[in-house]
């Protein structure tokens, strides 16, 4: 029995040694390493050398509450999930919406914000993009980044409208600006800083968006330490009023 006992004590030793455990190599090698988009204004922006946003502030906190340095790693929307799994960062960050797909390929925090799909066009034009009939025509020039729920919601609401798809999702609120396409869709915080920092846009449906949905951050799958962790983490922001103050300095409050 005793021999037994000792096999199986040993089976559980290796197994939970065989376990990944992201947070101790985070504070072993000193480095949090968080990917983002730097194309998502106001969560996550990259002007070709520096970093900003809400989430860019939160990356800063998070490495900041645990001991280490922060590392911003530049990934894609339709990459975000394959680098993560590709171990290029540890934490996925930038106004990333949880969803089931997501879930089942990788962990996802806890949300931070609701929010839901809306439209951007341009000044003065809102009551003519104000429902999805009116948007999914022939005619209207639809603008959407590749690879983030924003292309998958106008594949699906949207099949009638001509598509101008955009790698950069900075690109297309210029777009609308400049009148090479007539709506973008995007997502309530989105098109409400726009509408508040450039005037030739308006946002659309923000009062009443088309979905409901929270943003998160992503870990990989089977880290729960790490999740748990950064659960505590964005309770304690909230509980203490950090993240009002960080959304209030990025105009999402």
């Amino acid at each position: 029995m005793k021999s037994k006992l000792l096999c199986l004590s040993l089976l559980l030793a290796a197994s939970c040694s065989a376990q990944a455990d992201r947070l101790s190599d985070i504070q072993e090698s000193g480095v949090l390493r968080v990917g983002t988009t730097g194309d998502y204004k106001p969560f996550s922006s990259f002007d070709g050398k520096n970093y900003s946003g809400y989430d860019i502030d939160v990356a800063k906190h998070v490495a900041n509450q645990l001991g280490v340095k922060l590392e911003l790693v530049k990934t894609s929307w339709k990459n975000l999930i394959p680098d993560l799994n590709a171990d290029k960062y540890d934490i996925a960050m930038g106004g990333i919406t949880r969803k089931m797909q997501r879930q089942l390929n990788a962990e996802q925090t806890q949300g931070y914000m609701t929010f839901g799909k809306c439209f951007l066009v341009a000044k003065g034009t809102a009551e003519k993009f104000n429902t999805l009939d009116k948007v999914n025509g022939e005619k209207i020039r639809v603008g959407i980044n590749v690879g983030g729920t924003n292309e998958i919601f106008a594949n699906n609401n949207l099949e009638k409208a001509i598509f101008t798809r955009y790698e950069n999702n900075l690109d297309v609120p210029q777009a609308v600006a400049e009148g090479k396409v007539d709506v973008m869709v995007t997502e309530t915080p989105e098109a409400l800083y726009y509408q508040a920092t450039d005037k030739r846009l308006e946002a659309v449906r923000c009062d009443n968006p088309f979905t409901k949905s929270q943003f998160g951050y992503l870990i990989p799958k089977g880290e729960q330490e790490l999740l748990n962790t950064m659960n505590f983490i964005m309770d304690e922001m909230k509980l203490k009023g950090i993240d009002d103050t960080l959304m209030k300095q990025n105009s999402l409050r």
